[in-house]
Parts: structure tokens; C-alpha cells; sequence
């Protein structure tokens, strides 16, 4: 109950108090005063009979005696008239049981009046000659005490209506502020540092809402200091530290997206051959200004190039460049080039033969293992070939391929002939219980063999089998939620493709209409790459899956792919770190920093942080020491 409305209740609660019992004193001092006011009127009207009748009362038979009780009875203000003699014996009794119209019964029930009797004595000379008794009509009285209770009663009403008109505009005018500082700490809730410009004029509430306004910028410098330090960090985590290139980590990472949209591209595979030699015959000074002085020809080369070249140092003497082309005379012309300047690097230090480069295709049905086998086949090629020479291995029948794992996608997909299981247990490091499985599926081909999951995504993807494959997923999920009545979560993978489709967000939220128990422990995951290219969609889809109970997850997060901003717009349930930066945590003070620079900014924004398939046990208990949910190993 808001707080307009308890102050209301009390308020009126207090007023109707008030005037319960104020009305009833009212009343009851109105009914007190008609009381004596009817005996008073009685006892007039008894003296002043007596006296008229006094000259009668020496024949008691007179009927001048009869018309004068009569003509004042019949006024009907009054409900008995008796008259009797020095004997005690009657004269005159007018009785009158007449009830005054327009007062309720039930009013008469809750105030009894008692009749105002009074009587006089009739004296003749010096001689007692009757008694004259007069009762007045409580009648009158009652109706003079419900017009007076009728008039006080709607007085008060008007009143307390009014009152409470002016009660209601005066509490939103004062509580109007608190609504702003309700609003306020929901936005700083929802990761939005924003601030009250207009103060209230209340002092109490002025200091709550300025008090507010401070606590919000401080928290934004936080999480923009936070941020800051963040992408820093995460910057440095990705580039080899002698080098300034990308590491393989990132290699791999930029691979996913071009295995997924079936991109076309050639990995060229470089290796310093002659780099034990040199070492025996330089100092490691002079070899790590040979290896920069290599790492900028190889950004030269990239940065000249006309279609979008990215150098890699993997480690020690191995190089990389992804060459985003399926055009192998364009290949060919960057090698030749980068071959020249090599031949030139290699004679400042006596080495005419200095390196060798195997150049493999991205085959879109492959994977990221064995397109680096196939790379580091033609390097072996190319050593034969000559110096500072390169061998490009000619591409596989990709068509055929593709052809031949459309028809695997689309039979299994249409049968459900794949199965599902759960890998991936992540524990909770406050408890040690389960908290999180992963579903995965197994596919085997005709023969029975099991199928590489990775290209089998990628052609379910290719040829819009994927949403149907999400669905029937999702399906046996819920089902293997609700029997086995399970406590922990279950994270299902969900691609782009299957989150931007319409149809099944109607299913989805049908679904989970009909299974809230299995929506609340039902968490989607979505990789950090795939939702860095469409930030908007998932965005929705996140918001919707929300509303309907579900929880999400954003898998494989270091920045490279997805900034600590965009997740702020997000808010997803759960970020998974990508699985390089929880492995070494205990003895990289870089990863140290950066794991839990982006525990700090979660925890600001109520997210938990997992770690994946953490193997040493060091790494592990610095991970649950720096505050994170939860691990799997």
C-alpha cells in the first residue's frame, strides 16, 4: 500500500473519530436540552391551567373546566391532560397517542426521550380544589432532534469530504517528491545513473532526494571508472604483451562468427623456422626486437591490404593472419608481398631463409582445429618449397560437403533423431550445490558414427533448420525438468537466427505460459559474439523472456566481443566468462584484475558471474574468493 494512501486512511480514520464523538456528545447534549426544555413547557403549561381553572373549580361539574383542558390539549403538543379533584377523583383525562411523522423508528429506538410530566394545584381561596397533571408529547422533541442530528450529520460529511479533497491534492503536492525518488532508485536499479533536477521544498524529503542524486553520480563514476579499468584490462588481456598483436584466444574467438555466417576467408599460418638459431647467436633483447620488428611488418601488411587482414602472434615463433577473402589470386598477391619484405627482415640478421607460411581455407562445414591442421600442412609444404616461400593447400569439395550435411541436418532435425545431454555442471560456490547444467546434443550419422556438433550447427543455421532445432530442444528440456523435478537450472543454447524469428517467440511465450515452474529454471544462453552484432534483437528477447519468468545468459564474455556498456543495456541474468580468463586467474595478476573488475560491475547491476571449465584447484578458490556465483570444471 503506497504512502499517500495509508496517510489517507489515517487521517480519515482520525477525522471519523473525531467526529463520532463529537457527533454523539452533540446529540446527546441537543436530546438533554429538548428534555428539560419539554418539562419546563409542561410545568408552564401546568401553573398557568391551574390558575385559569381556579374561579371554576368550585363546580367541579362546570364544563367551562372540560372546554379549557380541551382547547389546550387539542395544540397536540401535548400527549395527557388530567385534572382531578381535592378527592382525588377525575375530572378531565385527555389522552392523545398521536406520533409526529418524519422521524425513523430506529432513531427512537437509540435515543429513548422519557415523556416531561409536571402537575399544579388548583386552589379555590385558601383551599386545595384539584391537581392538574400535564405530559407533553416527546414527539416534537424527537423531530427537533433529527433535524438537529440530520443538519449535524451532513454538515460534517460536507465537511469531511472537503477535507479530504484537500487532504488528497496536499499529499500528492508533498508525496509528489517521493514518487521522483522511487522512480529514481529504479532507474539506478535498471543501471541508469540519472538524477532529481527539481528538489522538493519539504527539508526532509529535499535532503532524501539530494542524498539520492549523489548516491546515483557516485555510483555512475564507479561503474565508469569500473568500466574504464575494465576495457583496459581486457585490451591487454588480448594483445600478446611483447607484440601488441592479438593471441590465438582471439584468433578463435573471431572464427566463431565467420563458422556461423559461413564467411569466406584463408588463415595463413606463420612460423619463424630459423628463431632457434637466431637464439643461440643473439640475446633475448635482440630476439624480441626481431619478433616486433616482425609483428609490424605483419600489421603493415595488414593495415595496406585491401580486404580486412588481422595479424596474430599464437605464441613463441608462430604467427597468423586471418584474410577475410575467398579470392586466392588476392591471397597470393598479399603473400608475394609479405615474402619480399620478410627476404629483407631476414638479411639484417643473416638469415635469407627466415620463414614459412601454410595458408589453409575456411571450410564453413569445418572447425576451428582442423582449419589450423590444414595450415599447418601446407607450412610443411611450403619448407619445401624454398625460402621465405608459401604453400596455399587447395580447398576441399566444400559443395559436396555441404550438400552431404544439409541432408544429415534436415533428416535428423525433421525426425528428432538426436539426443540430449548435460554437461557443463556448474556449482554454486556459496553452497556447493548444482546450479546450472548445460544442454547439449549428440548426433550420429547412418552409420552410427557421432557427428562433429560445431558444423552440424553451422548448417542448421545456413538453412533455417536452427529454429526448429532450438524448439525441439527447449522441448525435451521441459519435459526432462518437470519429471525429474529438478532444483538447479538448465542453460539452452539459442541462435541468432532462432531469437530474431516471430513465430517462435509466440511459441516460446506459449510455452512458458503453460510451464511457469520450468520457466523459472530454464535459463537461455547466448553467445557474447552473436549478441555484440544485433544488440537490439536480443535486447527484446531478452525483455520478453523476463516478463514471462525466464532467465538469460550471456556465454563466453570478455570484451573483445561485448562491452561491460552494452551488457548495462542488457541485463541479463547471468554472464559466463570465456573459458581462457578463469583458467590461470591464481598467477596472471592482469586476469586477476580483470576477473574481478567485472564482478565489481555485476554485482552493481545484480548479475551473477560464472567461470567455465576451471581445471587447477588454485585457480578455482580464487575465483570463489573474488565473490563469483559459481564455476563448473
Amino acid at each position: 500500500m503506497s504512502l499517500s494512501k495509508q496517510l489517507l486512511i489515517l487521517i480519515s480514520a482520525l477525522f471519523l473519530m473525531i467526529f463520532s464523538v463529537n457527533f454523539a456528545l452533540s446529540v446527546g447534549n441537543i436530546k438533554d436540552y429538548l428534555e428539560g426544555e419539554s418539562k419546563s413547557h409542561a410545568q408552564d403549561t401546568a401553573t398557568s391551567l391551574g390558575l385559569s381553572l381556579s374561579p371554576y373549580m368550585t363546580n367541579p361539574d362546570d364544563q367551562v373546566i372540560q372546554s379549557m383542558a380541551s382547547a389546550i390539549f387539542d395544540m397536540g403538543y401535548y400527549k395527557e391532560i388530567r385534572i382531578v379533584d381535592a378527592e382525588n377523583r377525575e375530572l378531565v383525562e385527555l389522552i392523545s397517542e398521536k406520533r409526529v411523522e418524519g422521524v425513523p423508528d430506529w432513531f427512537i429506538d437509540r435515543l429513548p426521550m422519557t415523556s416531561a410530566t409536571a402537575e399544579a394545584e388548583i386552589s379555590t381561596g385558601w383551599n386545595l380544589a384539584g391537581v392538574v397533571y400535564v405530559t407533553v408529547n416527546p414527539g416534537f422533541a424527537y423531530l427537533k432532534l433529527y433535524e438537529q442530528a440530520k443538519s449535524a450529520f451532513y454538515y460534517s460529511l460536507a465537511a469531511f469530504l472537503v477535507s479530504i479533497s484537500l487532504l488528497v491534492f496536499v499529499l500528492r503536492m508533498t508525496l509528489a517528491p517521493l514518487n521522483k525518488i522511487d522512480w529514481l532508485a529504479h532507474r539506478i536499479s535498471e543501471g541508469h545513473y540519472e538524477t532529481i533536477h527539481a528538489l522538493p521544498w519539504t527539508r526532509e524529503v529535499r535532503n532524501v532526494a539530494a542524498s539520492m542524486n549523489t548516491m546515483s553520480q557516485k555510483i555512475k563514476t564507479a561503474i565508469a571508472s569500473l568500466q574504464t579499468k575494465l576495457d583496459r584490462m581486457g585490451a591487454s588481456l588480448l594483445r600478446d604483451d611483447l607484440t601488441g598483436l592479438y593471441k590465438k584466444s582471439v584468433f578463435e574467438t573471431d572464427l566463431k562468427p565467420l563458422f556461423a555466417e559461413h564467411g569466406d576467408a584463408h588463415v595463413a599460418l606463420i612460423r619463424l623456422d630459423s628463431l632457434s638459431e637466431l637464439v643461440k647467436e643473439h640475446d633475448s633483447a635482440a630476439i624480441d626486437d626481431l619478433l616486433s620488428r616482425f609483428a609490424k611488418l605483419l600489421q603493415h601488411t595488414a593495415d595496406s591490404a585491401a580486404h580486412p587482414v588481422k595479424p596474430y602472434r599464437f605464441y613463441g615463433a608462430e604467427f597468423a593472419l586471418l584474410i577475410e577473402t575467398a579470392d586466392q589470386g588476392i591471397v597470393e598477391d598479399l603473400l608475394r608481398s609479405l615474402a619480399v619484405d620478410i627476404a629483407q627482415l631476414g638479411e639484417q640478421y643473416r638469415k635469407p631463409d627466415l620463414v614459412h607460411i601454410g595458408v589453409a581455407r575456411l571450410n564453413p562445414v569445418g572447425s576451428a582445429e582442423s582449419l589450423l591442421e590444414a595450415a599447418h600442412e601446407a607450412h610443411e609444404q611450403a619448407q619445401l618449397i624454398g625460402a621465405n616461400s608459401y604453400f596455399i593447400r587447395a580447398g576441399d569439395n566444400i559443395a559436396r560437403d555441404i550438400t552431404a550435411w544439409k541432408s544429415l541436418v534436415f533428416d535428423c532435425v525433421d525426425r528428432c533423431d538426436y539426443s540430449v545431454w548435460y554437461i557443463g555442471q556448474t556449482a554454486a560456490f556459496a553452497t556447493g550445490a548444482l546450479l546450472m547444467e548445460e544442454a547439449f546434443i549428440q548426433v550420429h550419422d547412418r552409420h552410427g558414427e557421432l557427428v562433429a556438433i560445431g558444423p552440424f550447427i553451422s548448417i542448421a543455421e545456413k538453412f533455417a533448420k536452427i529454429v526448429d532445432l532450438d524448439r525441439g530442444i527447449i522441448e525435451q528440456v521441459v519435459h526432462h525438468i518437470r519429471d525429474g523435478h529438478l532444483a538447479h537450472s538448465i542453460a539452452v543454447n539459442l541462435s541468432t537466427r532462432t531469437v530474431r524469428n516471430g513465430e517462435f517467440r509466440r511459441w516460446l511465450e506459449i510455452l512458458l505460459k503453460q510451464s511457469p515452474i520450468a520457466a523459472k529454471q530454464l535459463v537461455f544462453s547466448l553467445s557474447a559474439y552473436a549478441v555484440a552484432k544485433d544488440v537490439e534483437a536480443y535486447r527484446d528477447f531478452i525483455a520478453d523472456v523476463h516478463s514471462l519468468g525466464g532467465r538469460v545468459m550471456i556465454k563466453r564474455f570478455e570484451t573483445q566481443s561485448l562491452s561491460a556498456e552494452t551488457v548495462k543495456r542488457l541485463r541479463p541474468d547471468f554472464i559466463r566468462l570465456a573459458r581462457d580468463l578463469g583458467n590461470g586467474v591464481c598467477d596472471s595478476a592482469q586476469k586477476h584484475v580483470f576477473v574481478q573488475t567485472v564482478q565489481d560491475i555485476a554485482a552493481l547491476m545484480d548479475i551473477a558471474v560464472l567461470a567455465e571449465n576451471v581445471q587447477s584447484e588454485a585457480d578455482y578458490q580464487t575465483l570463489k574468493a573474488m565473490g563469483l556465483a559459481g564455476a563448473s570444471r
